[in-house]
């Protein structure tokens, strides 16, 4: 992690402390940009402040946060807990809870000295709504003091016919950074973690190849489990359509949707050009996921071959390449585990298992829409046959800390540095 120690006086506002709210408080720590932190919880959790404390320092997937900062010798990092004024300091980093209001309008980051918020509870994705919405809006971030707002998860606009506003923007760092105009966009979303994945592993494709040539592709993400489900069997809830949520998730492999398509579009403008479908599957694991990339590629007959060979070169030369290591490339047997907490990489490419078939295609063109029949009766051949290749790729995300975490701290920090 880099750039400690630039954001003197500057404080980060959190809302929400679930998985990614802790986690991005974990980040931060470690991190040292900002010198205090203000997270909204609220609500009141457990009996005081301690409890806090103590579910901020241990987590059943990354151990404790002194270990994870320091390894194993290490001992407590959190001091001074202040019930009065709901301070902690943890590693010299002071942390402010706020447990009043959940409505983002009336949390008051003024009066925290807040400019920058980092909106994590996945309930506040709309950014057509306005600031006074009754259940709450994004916007209210910014009539509540703050500055900018980044959402870790994609937009979700509720009303269909209206676009994503002008002062609104979805990055993937690495990828289209840049499309962030800092004196223009006040509501920046992350995406999610697939698609940051999704958008590393399919960008050196498109840049090598161009979206022309790619005929097709689909990808199905075998994925963590999330906070949304449920431990055990539930019943559903009035009005819930995909009964599958309420399954237990510790007993199940369980077919969901995911919104990684869509949100890929938005950083990546040539997939409009492209068909593309995405799925996802949930796994009875708490981190570590993967996604399995399908394209359909014409070849060039004047050209190589695409082979696996070929495919795997475009990969280490791109991750060659990348000056934040947001792409890494593998020879290795890698299983979930393996990319757990590794910092800052958005796709690991399990180089061992690409795979690669090329066939023709027959293509009747009487069949084909668009053409003449005067055109088509001045052809010798009406039959023609065209070889495509099919690859398969996998690529390793850590869905929390080591991936999207990171990489969502890089993309506030980024942002503050250009406040």
């Amino acid at each position: 992690m880099d750039s400690k120690g630039k954001g003197k006086g500057f404080r980060l506002g959190i809302n929400g402390f679930g998985r990614i709210g802790k986690l991005t408080v974990w980040h931060h720590i470690g991190r040292k940009f900002f010198d205090e932190i203000t997270v909204n919880i609220g609500r009141e959790a457990g009996t005081s402040l301690y409890d806090i404390a103590q579910y901020l320092e241990t987590d059943s997937t990354y151990g404790s946060l002194h270990f994870f900062l320091y390894g194993q010798k290490a001992s407590s990092i959190i001091s001074d807990i202040d019930e009065k004024n709901g301070t902690i300091i943890a590693d010299g980093i002071k942390i402010k809870f706020l447990r009043a209001s959940r409505n983002p309008a009336k949390i008051g980051w003024s009066d925290h000295g807040v400019k920058l918020v980092v909106e994590t509870t996945g309930q506040f994705l709309d950014p057509t709504l306005p600031p006074d919405h009754t259940r709450g809006s994004v916007r209210g971030h910014l009539e509540a003091g703050a500055g900018k707002v980044i959402v870790s998860a994609p937009f979700k606009i509720g009303d269909k016919g209206k676009a994503i506003p002008e002062d609104a923007v979805t990055t993937v760092m690495g990828i289209n950074a840049n499309d962030y105009d800092p004196r223009r966009h006040k509501i920046i979303s992350g995406a999610s973690c697939t698609t940051t994945c999704l958008a590393h592993m399919i960008k050196p494709l498109i840049n090598y190849f161009g979206s022309k040539r790619i005929l097709s592709a689909s990808m199905s993400t075998v994925h963590a489990v999330t906070g949304s489900q449920e431990v055990l069997d539930r019943l559903p809830k009035t009005g819930a359509q995909d009964l599958r949520k309420n399954r237990s998730v510790m007993n199940n492999i369980i077919l969901t949707t995911t919104g990684a398509a869509k949100a890929l579009r938005l950083v990546i403008p040539e997939m409009k050009q492209i068909g593309f479908i995405a799925e996802s599957v949930r796994i009875p694991t708490s981190t570590g996921s993967l996604i399995i990339l399908v394209l359909n590629l014409q070849e060039e007959l004047s050209g190589e071959s695409i082979r696996r060979e070929m495919i795997n070169d475009i990969y280490k030369q791109a991750a060659a390449d990348d000056p934040k290591g947001y792409l890494v490339y593998s020879d290795k047997q890698n299983v979930s585990c393996d990319i757990i907490g590794m910092p800052g990489v958005a796709a690991l490419i399990e180089g061992h298992e690409t795979h690669t078939r090329t066939a023709e295609v027959t293509i009747d063109l009487e069949k084909v829409p668009g053409i003449e029949k005067n055109i088509i009766a001045t052809l010798k051949q009406k039959i023609i046959n065209i070889p495509v290749t099919q690859a398969v790729i996998y690529g390793w995300y850590d869905n929390e800390m080591g991936g999207y975490v990171n990489i969502l701290g890089d993309r506030t920090v980024s942002a503050a540095e250009n406040m």
